[in-house]
């Protein structure tokens, strides 16, 4: 049997002043992954996660946490969920333990009891108890991390969790959400760092004016395109024409000085012999590895940013 989504997303709309800001979007998130929420500026990413966490009622569709609607179950519901959307709510004239504390409080006594092993597991230890209006932009991100963990959640929901973040700190935070997820948590991610995306996520979700247009497995969506063969070739007007006869697909520019082909491997072959026989000089041939950037901007449309 199929384990139980942690997070099930059930045809979410939101209408406002008479536009759909999210218009049916449906998904789930399992125990144990880390799953990648992902759309241009505008999509309906921050709408939708403020659906998932009660800050917005939805218009029509159903958020499901841990088996409980949350409509129907709002406060048993919440409490399985840890959450930072946008920026955390942090006063920036205590302590960061203080911070944590007065969080931990409206929990209960096994919240203030994880106050020093989630600062622990965030490296904030050293710092706990200075002033957060000292911290860095990457502190206060991890001490709002830290926070959200205090309830021991089964979903955590970050919204930019990098944000403020170097690259050191980028590469530790992914190694601790894996480890979170490895012990059963399931996370759920909204971020522009799509190269950091590609190796965090498990699966993701692409969400476009407000729909979810395209969703798998981060693997799945990089071999869909495994075919794409780079041609460094020149001149290239007289290379695309030659090469349409050996593509799958349209051919298209790359890098300067090169071309991008979808076709099969072994057609390759014969593509230089053509290509030498039409006068064209061939530098280099290599098969192209798609990147989540390629995939998203494939899907979007290339249109906004993140």
């Amino acid at each position: 049997m199929a384990e139980q989504p942690v997070l099930r997303v059930e045809g979410l709309r939101k209408r406002v002043r008479g536009r759909w800001l999210v218009d049916g979007v449906t998904f789930d998130v399992c125990p144990g992954e880390v799953f990648g929420f992902l759309g241009p500026n505008g999509a309906g990413k921050t709408t939708t996660i403020r659906m998932l966490v009660g800050l917005v009622k939805p218009t029509a569709g159903r958020v499901v946490i841990d088996g409980m609607d949350l409509a129907q179950q709002p406060l048993a519901a919440l409490r399985q969920v840890g959450c930072i959307v946008e920026n955390p709510d942090l006063y920036p004239y205590l302590t960061g333990y203080e911070n944590l504390l007065l969080f931990a409080q409206m929990q209960g006594p096994q919240a203030v009891a994880r106050i020093d092993t989630v600062a622990r597991w965030l490296h904030l230890s050293e710092r706990l108890h200075d002033k957060v209006g000292t911290y860095s932009l990457g502190m206060r991100q991890r001490l709002g991390i830290a926070q959200a963990l205090l309830g021991a959640p089964k979903l955590l929901i970050l919204d930019e969790p990098s944000n403020g973040l170097d690259p050191p700190g980028i590469r530790d935070l992914r190694h601790f959400l894996r480890q979170l997820a490895s012990q059963g948590m399931a996370v759920l991610v909204s971020s522009h760092l799509l190269a950091e995306v590609e190796l965090l996520c498990d699966r993701v979700a692409f969400i476009r004016d407000g729909r979810v247009v395209r969703s798998g497995t981060v693997q799945a969506l990089l071999q869909e395109t495994a075919g794409e063969v780079e041609w460094q070739v020149d001149p290239l007007a007289t290379a695309r024409s030659v090469l349409a006869r050996f593509a799958c697909g349209e051919v298209l520019p790359g890098r300067p000085g090169a071309l991008l082909c979808p076709m099969a491997a072994d057609a390759v072959p014969a593509a230089v012999a053509a290509l030498a026989a039409a006068g064209c000089q061939v530098r280099a041939v290599a098969p192209r590895r798609l990147t989540l950037e390629d995939v998203f901007l494939a899907t979007t449309g290339g249109g906004g940013s993140l």
